[in-house]
């Protein structure tokens, strides 16, 4: 089955039913799905966010983060050294360069709404 990497920007448009989602799942299509290690934390990074910005949607927040969990991504390990140089080399966050590295990795797609990343990615491969 065909992989692609998925990051925390299309994975939280998807979560929290954000006007995008359709989009993200349409380009997943029938991909199997991998994501750095990262994926959880960043994902609650914008759940703590969402909390914040919406305190009177707190119950429906955190349902949506607690699906994380049940999701069919296959989480992977990936050495640094190699982001932290392309994050150098293309004024991208570490994190942002991990998902490029693993997608390049794996042979794979990346799926993400951040155009610098998608862009990034774009003129790597």
């Amino acid at each position: 089955m065909p992989v692609k990497v998925i990051d925390a920007s299309a994975l939280a448009a998807v979560l929290f039913s954000e006007p995008e989602a359709e989009r993200v799942l349409d380009e997943i299509g029938d991909h199997a799905i991998v994501a750095p290690a990262l994926l959880p934390f960043e994902i609650a990074s914008v759940c703590l966010k969402k909390l914040r910005r919406h305190p009177k949607k707190r119950k429906a927040i955190l349902d949506a983060h607690a699906l994380v969990g049940r999701l069919d991504i296959e989480m992977v390990d990936l050495s640094l050294n190699d982001a932290i140089l392309l994050a150098e080399r293309k004024a991208l966050t570490l994190y942002d360069a991990v998902y490029i590295r693993l997608a390049q990795r794996l042979n794979a797609g990346l799926v993400t709404l951040d155009r610098q990343v998608r862009s990034a990615f774009e003129a790597t491969t």
